[in-house]
């Protein structure tokens, strides 16, 4: 593994233990070269996934756009990086576990719009008025409403 401050190819792992989410492995690595210490995570490789967009392009699957989207619209909100992620790999494992090979991007929207409901009801209309392309502010009245009917 290369040395991230120094490019060094002369470094070694001096801790292992599995991440949080106990689906990667969390390993502490020393640069022999520049005593620079770094973390770097190990996973499980999964079946390659192909999204298909709303024009019917398809494109390899991105867990960072997948988390991009996420913190954009978590943005100024009171949700923690790690609770970002704890989503990103909620999603991840739902749509991995399908074991299917191609996956609408509506269907991978669906899937966060329900985990980003439970997480924060703000982040949730952010990415649902990007993600539903709202057109105007009875479309999103709407959408208020229905979440208003779901507390109730």
């Amino acid at each position: 593994m290369k040395c991230p401050f120094c490019s060094s190819e002369n470094t070694r792992v001096i801790d292992s233990r599995p991440a949080d989410d106990n689906n990667s492995i969390r390993r502490r690595r020393l640069c022999d070269d520049c005593g620079k210490r770094f973390t770097t995570y190990e996973r499980v490789e999964t079946i390659p996934l192909i999204v298909i967009k709303k024009d019917e392009n398809r494109e390899q699957y991105d867990r960072l756009k997948l988390q991009g989207g996420i913190l954009r619209a978590c943005h100024k909100r009171p949700v923690s990086v790690a609770q970002i992620d704890q989503l990103v790999d909620k999603v991840e494992a739902e749509i991995f576990n399908k074991e299917e090979r191609e996956i609408l991007s509506s269907r991978i929207g669906e899937i966060v719009m329900n985990h980003l409901q439970e997480l924060d009801p703000v982040a949730y209309v952010r990415f649902a008025s990007v993600y539903r392309e709202f057109k105007d502010v009875n479309t999103f009245m709407d959408e208020l409403k229905k979440m208003l009917d779901q507390e109730s």
